[in-house]
């Protein structure tokens, strides 16, 4: 891999919001609903941090039925995943946002949030 594509990947890391949404695209694929829900960002921010991440090669997204689901594309899982491991992997996991973002996780999966909220809208960009 040329070095202008691991910083690129290092950029996009960078931001807070997309090293947290990585951190959850590592637990599950997940729908733009989804991630409005756990980070409590607007559609219009959500989209403009998967767009870098996805100009990064480290997310994708994908059709399924009536929804684009974002995830860790299986050519740069085991990449994402060596980036997440030992002593920063403790950090991350250990700090106070990510922890209550597994929480939020978990509550919108049994709240069907991508069933609820995403069927109850009019179809965005981006979705």
């Amino acid at each position: 891999m040329p070095v202008k594509d691991v910083v690129r990947i290092f950029k996009a890391l960078a931001d807070p919001a997309r090293l947290r949404i990585m951190i959850l695209l590592g637990r599950r694929e997940l729908c733009v609903c989804e991630i409005m829900f756990v980070l409590g960002m607007e559609q219009s921010r959500v989209s403009h941090h998967m767009r870098v991440l996805r100009d990064a090669g480290i997310a994708e997204d994908v059709r399924e039925g009536r929804w684009i689901i974002y995830r860790i594309p299986d050519a740069s899982r085991g990449l994402v995943e060596g980036l997440f491991t030992g002593a920063l992997r403790e950090r991350i996991e250990g700090s106070g946002e990510t922890a209550a973002d597994a929480h939020k996780l978990e509550a919108c999966v049994r709240e069907n949030i991508r069933g609820r909220v995403c069927e109850a809208r009019p179809r965005l960009e981006g979705q």
